[in-house]
């Protein structure tokens, strides 16, 4: 494992935002949720106010990752979005491990580019559209991060795409993953999303606009149960699995090969 210290870890400077997400505000009838132009503007914003304790899981991603990169090999970050994982791990990183982001939105891409741009980091940082339904490749990798990403793959798909991340981590290597859950129990699944819709509510969403993404996401973001994860992890042959991040319905996981 690395040594790599990671004491200095900007989430909240990349994170920094003056474009409010307002994409739901309206009451006309929504299709179904896409990281389109609108939603990669104000995505950093979107993410901060959606996503519960987004910055303490970036870091511990982070983290996490830093402790199993190693030089000469890959880290990919898989939904990479507008690069603030990847830009976060630039800092604590060997600079002889090379940085992949991988997302399907022609759109995010063109802000994370931009994003890396603004910072003014040496690092050379690759950027690839791929669709995960239709496969990608990864090769050499010693650190994987997949952040809200799984959720928003078909469960059909789930299975070859966690096999491809396995095959392509190196022995010893590490998948950090964070997901959305849904919960078996119906009293707690119930309880759970009462909670976090009064986190969104706190952070400034109103009742439309929790209405409007609930109807946008309700075909496209499909989470699985804590035990499924744990199974598909189990079954892609990950041998090492540990949960290091609950707040009711969102969770963060580490795999090691």
């Amino acid at each position: 494992m690395s040594q790599k210290k990671t004491t200095d870890i900007p989430v909240a400077q990349l994170l920094k935002t003056e474009k409010k997400d307002k994409v739901f505000e309206d009451t006309k009838p929504v299709g179904d949720f896409t990281f389109n132009a609108k939603v990669a503007d104000v995505f950093d914003d979107m993410v901060s106010r959606s996503v519960p304790f987004y910055e303490e899981l970036q870091r511990m991603s982070c983290e996490l990752a830093a402790d199993f990169a190693q030089p000469n090999t890959n880290l990919y970050d898989i939904g990479c979005s507008t690069a603030t994982t990847l830009l976060a791990l630039d800092r604590v990183i060997d600079p002889a491990v090379k940085f992949i982001g991988i997302d399907n939105s022609a759109d995010m891409l063109e802000k994370a580019r931009g994003k890396v741009q603004e910072t003014g980091t040496s690092r050379e940082i690759e950027f690839v559209r791929a669709d995960l339904h239709e496969g990608f490749y990864i090769e050499n990798a010693s650190a994987i991060t997949m952040l809200l990403t799984l959720q928003f793959v078909r469960p059909l798909f789930r299975e070859r795409v966690m096999k491809m991340l396995y095959n392509g981590l190196n022995d010893q290597g590490a998948l950090i993953i964070v997901e959305k859950l849904t919960s078996e129990d119906t009293i707690f699944n119930r309880l759970f999303i009462n909670h976090y819709y009064d986190f969104k509510r706190r952070n400034g969403y109103s009742e439309t606009e929790l209405t409007q993404k609930r109807q946008a996401l309700e075909n496209v973001l499909i989470p699985y149960h804590m035990e499924e994860n744990v199974e598909l992890l189990k079954w892609a042959g990950f041998q090492h699995i540990e949960r290091f991040f609950r707040w009711y319905n969102f969770c963060g996981i580490i795999a090691v090969k």
